[in-house]
């Protein structure tokens, strides 16, 4: 189970960073931004894995032997991806105006590396949906906090975040293989 937490806390910075990013942009309404945020961030985070978990599984007999190297594959490639993108722009700087469409847009362009992470879920010795609750409630508790990190400090933690949670996928990857 603790591996499951590191890896709800690293899938998770993803959504706290663009968080952080929304709570400095963010004049009014604060505390509803970061509800706002929490739901759909944690939401589509809890939700994206069981489309991976039941992908893997129904391609696991085909892939079996691989399992562990493509498992390694995606989270190395994931977490690249943050790494990378924690050195970029985020796109909410180009957002004027946070609405549902905005937050559902970003929950599920933050969400789909849960989805892939998915699959190394079906390596992982614990209750699928445990590890789903566990992601979704830990990025729900990120985002919230990000919302009001970000409004006290503006975009300062946004990229490391994204650094961070982009260094924990490759070593979970490495994990996996090993």
């Amino acid at each position: 189970m603790f591996e499951v937490l590191i890896l709800a806390i690293a899938l998770s910075m993803d959504a706290f960073a663009v968080s952080i990013g929304l709570g400095s942009k963010q004049a009014t309404s604060l505390n509803k931004l970061a509800f706002k945020a929490a739901f759909y961030f944690g939401f589509f985070q809890g939700v994206m894995p069981l489309f991976g978990y039941f992908s893997g599984k129904g391609i696991s007999s085909w892939v079996n032997d691989y399992a562990p190297w493509i498992a390694f594959a995606l989270l190395i490639f994931i977490g690249g991806k943050m790494i990378y993108e924690s050195f970029a722009e985020g796109i909410e700087e180009d957002i004027s105006q946070v609405t549902h469409r905005v937050l559902l847009t970003l929950a599920i362009a933050t969400s789909i590396d849960a989805m892939a992470a998915g699959y190394a879920i079906t390596l992982m010795d614990v209750n699928v949906l445990i590890a789903c609750l566990t992601i979704g409630v830990t990025t729900a508790a990120f985002s919230w906090l990000g919302v009001k990190i970000g409004a006290k400090s503006g975009t300062l933690l946004e990229s490391k975040a994204e650094l961070l949670g982009g260094i924990v996928l490759i070593l979970i990857g490495f994990k996996v293989l090993l």
